[in-house]
């Protein structure tokens, strides 16, 4: 039976590729630059690719934070802002508002009553905090796992053995993760030893090899498959 729910933030319950195209669009527009779906989409690409570098321990948090805008001002031949330019500026963007994953609220509030839940994601600190306060959700949390407080990124199990190793009565055989990464939610729930729920909501088919033990399409469906493990 499931007792402990660890839920990703962005792109499980919070829409982070909406917030990510909106801050970004805003910061270059902010400094004078193109803000086409050119540039958005190669951004997005980069951005994707220097996280994975940072799964792997080859990026720092750092680094990745002003490689993915070198990389894309040296493709773009843009000179007149420095990645550290813009990397305070699309967090300062970023840290705005919020955007909800359809059925996220609704999720949440079922869930609470029922399990014990818990946040583990790998963005920024600072940022997170932000949205967190922003979307009123923290209540819903028993605790709060931030990559970057921790030491270690998803899907290190030194993450999730750093997390859960103070949480009261913890048990890796009655716990499952939920989230959209293969590379990170996905590897890392199984580095760990607990079932793995992949929230695939564009139906992209899954080539990397990370064999989640359940996939669903649409948040609703969450509840329906914990109830039967």
């Amino acid at each position: 039976m499931i007792e402990f729910v660890l839920l990703d933030l962005d792109d499980t319950v919070l829409d982070f590729s909406k917030a990510e195209k909106n801050a970004l669009k805003s910061s270059l527009l902010s400094f004078g630059l193109r803000a086409d779906d050119e540039i958005l989409g190669r951004y997005h690409e980069i951005n994707i690719l220097q996280w994975q570098r940072l799964e792997r321990g080859e990026l720092t948090r750092e680094q990745v934070k002003t490689e993915r805008y070198r990389l894309l001002f040296e493709e773009f031949n843009i000179k007149s802002v420095t990645a550290d330019e813009m990397t305070a500026r699309y967090e300062k963007k970023l840290a705005e508002g919020h955007y909800f994953i359809d059925g996220a609220v609704e999720l949440l509030e079922s869930l609470y009553k029922s399990y014990r839940l818990f946040l583990v994601s790998n963005g920024a600190l600072a940022v997170q905090k932000s949205r967190l306060k922003s979307a009123g959700i923290e209540k819903y949390f028993e605790k709060i796992f931030i990559s970057q407080q921790l030491g270690y990124n998803k899907p290190d199990a030194r993450f999730f053995e750093s997390a859960f190793g103070g949480v009261d009565g913890f048990d890796r055989e009655n716990a499952v993760i939920i989230g959209d990464s293969l590379t990170s939610d996905i590897l890392g729930g199984k580095n760990f030893g607990i079932k793995t729920l992949w929230f695939n909501k564009n139906g992209v088919e899954n080539n990397s090899g990370v064999k989640p033990d359940f996939t669903v399409k649409k948040l609703c469906e969450i509840e329906k498959i914990l109830k039967n493990l």
